[in-house]
């Protein structure tokens, strides 16, 4: 299993065929899972009801990994740890913290907002 960053799924929706391409071809669908915090962003990012719809179907193709209080006090201690170094916020840090709690690779674009957390396993498509 792979979690993908909100970003991986920005990209499918502009029809970034090289995201897409690694979705299908190199993890395949059935192997993705996304965080609770993956879907409210992306809800967040709706531009109208309808929009909303289609990402609500999209994403119900997807197990979801919940926050849960390990997750949350993980993550509380990655802001603290790496907000002034490294700004980051709570959004990535419990994104982080979920893949690291579930033992899965994080699949982003973003590298530079998780690289630094020692314990996070990074995806890495081309390897």
């Amino acid at each position: 299993m792979i979690l993908c960053d909100t970003n991986i799924f920005i990209e499918i929706y502009r029809r970034n065929n090289t995201v897409r391409t690694v979705l299908l071809d190199k993890i395949g669908f059935e192997n993705v899972v996304i965080s609770d915090v993956t879907r409210a962003e992306l809800f967040y990012g709706a531009l109208n009801k309808r929009e909303l719809q289609m990402i609500r179907k999209d994403l119900s193709s997807f197990p979801v990994l919940h926050i849960n209080p390990f997750i949350s006090k993980m993550a509380v201690e990655f802001v603290e740890k790496y907000c002034l170094s490294h700004k980051t916020d709570l959004e990535d840090a419990l994104i982080a913290a979920t893949a690291i709690l579930h033992s899965i690779e994080l699949y982003t674009l973003n590298i530079k907002d998780f690289r630094f957390i020692p314990e996070l396993k990074l995806y890495q498509p081309n390897e």
